[in-house]
């Protein structure tokens, strides 16, 4: 008995933490990257915590899977990636795929999701901090928020205004429990 308590140890965790992203299928992938603890789909688009380690994990896995691909998985606007070598410590980025770029380069639709989403974390609310829009070759907004979640927190609530969608008032609701990997808070 006592051998297959480790065992069953093993097989009870989820796959992300039972084993490394290059052992990951092709649906555990998008189960990653849609319905997670840091994924969730909201009327046609999907709402994640995109600078998750698990996340950027599938991403990356993914990318390498698709490679040779004629419709590869597109790379990061490099002014993102140069902000989060510079900012990862202080701020983390919600994704929200976006399934058309109709009215995301409205300046009064961008200027109500600068004022209107926000972060709550207990009772506090927090603005975000910038974005980075979607692209054609790239359609996913990247909305950029402080990195005050603890570990102790229960809930880390967004409220979001997402210009260009049907429905355009969202919300996406994570429980910061959930948000463990390999030991630590990921968001």
């Amino acid at each position: 008995m006592r051998a297959l308590l480790p065992l069953l140890f093993f097989l009870s965790q989820p796959f992300w933490e039972a084993k490394p992203p290059e052992q990951w299928s092709d649906v555990e992938i998008q189960a990653i990257r849609s319905d997670s603890p840091w994924a969730q789909a909201s009327q046609g688009s999907v709402i994640f915590l995109a600078t998750a380690a698990p996340i950027e994990h599938a991403e990356a896995e993914l990318r390498l899977r698709l490679k040779h691909n004629p419709h590869p998985l597109p790379e990061p606007d490099p002014d993102y990636v140069e902000y989060l070598r510079d900012h990862r410590d202080q701020n983390f980025v919600l994704g929200i795929t976006y399934p058309t770029l109709a009215g995301t380069s409205d300046a009064r639709e961008n200027k109500r999701m600068e004022e209107e989403s926000v972060m709550i974390v207990g009772k506090k609310s927090y603005p975000m901090v910038g974005h980075f829009p979607p692209t054609p070759s790239d359609p996913v907004l990247r909305l950029i928020f402080p990195r005050v979640a603890k570990s102790t927190d229960k809930t880390v609530l967004f409220r979001l205004y997402l210009g260009g969608l049907n429905f355009p008032e969202r919300e996406a609701e994570f429980r910061v429990k959930d948000l463990t990997y390999q030991g630590k808070l990921q968001m």
